[in-house]
């Protein structure tokens, strides 16, 4: 239960304040059956035109312009993915911006322009929008949020349920990226390399994946919580047991120093331009190459396996280099605010 009067920076940190906040505030009050599926958009069914996939999000990122991205690119790639890992076709976004009195026009013409770059990139179009300018103090400089609609074909029931005993994890790259960069400009800190977001569009690696292996379970992008939230997600849903090689997850060097030094662990942290796929274990060597075969799966690998849950419940493993295992949780509370 819900313990705090009010909102805390936690309530947003896509592990378990946020999930309490989701199920008992949100979920309480909203009824719709494609909401309480859990997913990343929500599949529903218009008469006469088949089934589309929805998905809205909102972006308060800070600093808006970081290593590798910016918040526009952000807000594309954000619902883009949303609206893919349904397995749907991506077509329309529309973006409502919340601008602060005093938001430099200069700064705006350059999010806007890595916007459109970006919906070219994954062949969408923005089609609609919405502008709210608030009282100077009131915001933090400006506040997005991109909702995406795209087809989802016929048969297709991709679900974070579907998770089988025997199945295989694959990630489509490098962990931890995003959430390092982020943090080491907002915090100024400095290291021999350049720390790179990795915000990109994947529904063209979606689809390839899905090309190649045509019962994949599910795909979730490991935002905030990391890939830590994520795979608790599926083990819940699915009522499975998910186990880890932590040799096999790719984290770049750079990425594993910062987090040791800042105490994070890279499992846990955010990434925007990763994507996580449940496979059966006869498609997933199809499904690693087709992830390969495009320039944001190049580092993809497999990097687990699904279980029965047993008598201990749901829950994630992750199995050392020593041989032993650790109980791999969400985060509680919030460790990287702001970064999406």
């Amino acid at each position: 239960m819900i313990s705090d009067s009010t909102v805390q920076l936690g309530h947003g940190s896509g592990g378990q304040m946020m999930k309490r906040l989701i199920d008992e505030v949100f979920l309480d009050a909203f009824e719709a059956p494609e909401l309480h599926a859990g997913n990343d958009a929500g599949v529903a069914a218009l008469p006469g035109t088949g089934r589309i996939a929805l998905s809205t999000d909102t972006f308060v990122v800070t600093p808006h312009f970081f290593p590798g991205g910016d918040i526009g690119r952000l807000a594309v790639c954000g619902t883009v993915n949303d609206v893919a890992t349904s397995g749907a076709r991506v077509r329309y976004l529309s973006c409502g911006f919340i601008l602060e009195e005093g938001f430099p026009l200069d700064d705006l013409r350059r999010i806007c322009q890595s916007m459109a770059e970006t919906a070219r990139e994954a062949d969408v179009a923005i089609i609609t929008g919405d502008t709210k300018v608030v009282n100077h103090g009131s915001a933090d400089g400006v506040y997005i949020n991109t909702a995406g609609v795209g087809e989802v074909p016929e048969g297709s029931s991709l679900s974070g349920a579907a998770c089988q005993p025997g199945d295989v994890v694959l990630v489509s790259g490098t962990l931890g990226d995003h959430g390092i960069a982020v943090m080491s400009q907002r915090e100024g800190l400095a290291f021999s390399t350049t720390m790179e977001s990795d915000a990109a569009p994947l529904n063209h690696l979606i689809a390839a994946v899905l090309d190649a292996s045509p019962h994949v379970r599910c795909f979730r992008d490991p935002t905030r919580g990391g890939l830590a939230s994520t795979l608790n997600e599926f083990a819940a849903a699915s009522n499975v047991e998910i186990e880890v090689d932590e040799e096999a997850v790719p984290v770049k060097p750079e990425v594993q120093a910062a987090c040791e030094m800042l105490g994070y662990d890279p499992l846990q942290v955010a990434n925007e331009g990763k994507i996580v796929a449940v496979v059966p274990a006869d498609e997933a060597a199809a499904a690693l190459e087709a992830m390969r075969a495009n320039r944001y799966g190049a580092d993809a690998a497999i990097i687990g396996r699904v279980r029965d849950a047993g008598e201990s419940g749901p829950c994630v493993r992750v199995r050392t280099p020593w041989g032993s295992t650790r109980i791999l949780d969400m985060l509680v509370g919030e460790q990287l605010p702001r970064i999406c």
